[in-house]
């Protein structure tokens, strides 16, 4: 399904199969946003290197996560459970996962809620063995009142995007699940959407990254968190030489030899190296206009993981 933007706009694809059977047309729009720029930025935003990258991971898609397994050893699945571990999501939240189009954050963040809402119940069944009728009564109010956990996967790339619908499809996993084509620099969602915004391994690939920033504090509601997971900056000068040499020498070969494309790996480790450091990153973060903003090492800085809220 498509919405059509006004003249001059993009078209906003929408994956609608992973809404439940019978919600309305109007639950997706309400997430839509036409985002207008000024001739100005127009001009900065068509003199980028977006096309490249998108070549990049349509070339890359179908082998990504066999490819990520190999070229982390399987450490980013640790890396992206962190993640989930800090963000520790509660019933009811809304996430949106930009850059996501495999699906890996948004599996967790359901699956998570899952796990979350079972101990809920347990504990309530612990806490009530005999409820009065006030209990019960109670109980169904808030279940009725309750809001159903979402996670919209959001990518500007739509074969990574079919690769995540596929295995979502091969999970069965669907309710509280949709996909949608959409680019970080001009989010089509309406502000104050989102509890969580989460961001893993995708914005070194923004053109203009303080775009993306501010369009993640817009489309989080106040009091949402943004959380981004990336590769950043080695300190220890002996696992920074292991880990060049790793990154330059062999990246690339495993590229060539499991999906069959050197260059498009050779790409993804220069651009690791030209994303701005932990402390730099943070001080991007804050001039977004977050606040409490924080950084966790992983992996001895291999990866870094940041957090902020919108106020």
């Amino acid at each position: 399904m498509f919405q059509r933007r006004s003249r001059g706009q993009k078209y906003t694809f929408w994956l609608r199969d992973g809404f439940r059977d019978g919600e309305s047309e109007e639950r997706i729009k309400s997430y839509h946003r036409p985002h207008r720029r000024s001739s100005m930025q127009k001009s900065e935003y068509t003199c980028d290197h977006r096309p490249r990258v998108y070549k990049v991971f349509e070339n890359v898609a179908q082998k990504y996560d066999i490819m990520n397994d190999a070229m982390s050893l399987g450490i980013h699945r640790v890396w992206k459970d962190a993640l989930l571990h800090v963000m520790h999501p509660q019933p009811g939240a809304q996430l949106l996962d930009v850059a996501g189009g495999t699906g890996d954050i948004a599996f967790r963040f359901l699956e998570y809620i899952r796990l979350q809402e079972e101990r809920q119940k347990r504990r309530a069944a612990r806490s009530s063995q005999t409820p009065s009728w006030q209990d019960i009564s109670n109980n169904y109010s808030t279940e009725d009142e309750s809001r159903e956990s979402r996670a919209v996967v959001c990518d500007i790339n739509k074969e990574m995007l079919k690769v995540g619908k596929q295995k979502a499809d091969s999970l069965g996993v669907s309710a509280g699940l949709s996909w949608v084509v959409g680019d970080a620099e001009e989010l089509p969602f309406d502000d104050d959407q989102f509890d969580i915004y989460t961001i893993a391994f995708g914005i070194r690939n923004v053109t203009h990254i303080d775009q993306a920033l501010q369009e993640a504090l817009r489309v989080l509601k106040p009091g949402g968190r943004f959380m981004c997971l990336e590769f950043s900056k080695v300190n220890n000068p002996i696992l920074s030489s292991i880990y060049d040499a790793y990154s330059f020498q062999m990246i690339p070969v495993i590229g060539e030899v499991i999906a069959g494309d050197w260059k498009s790996y050779q790409y993804l480790v220069e651009s690791i190296r030209k994303f701005p450091n932990q402390e730099e990153f943070k001080g991007m973060i804050e001039d977004a206009g977050f606040y409490c903003v924080k950084y966790y090492n992983l992996t001895g800085g291999v990866v870094a993981l940041h957090s902020g809220f919108k106020l």
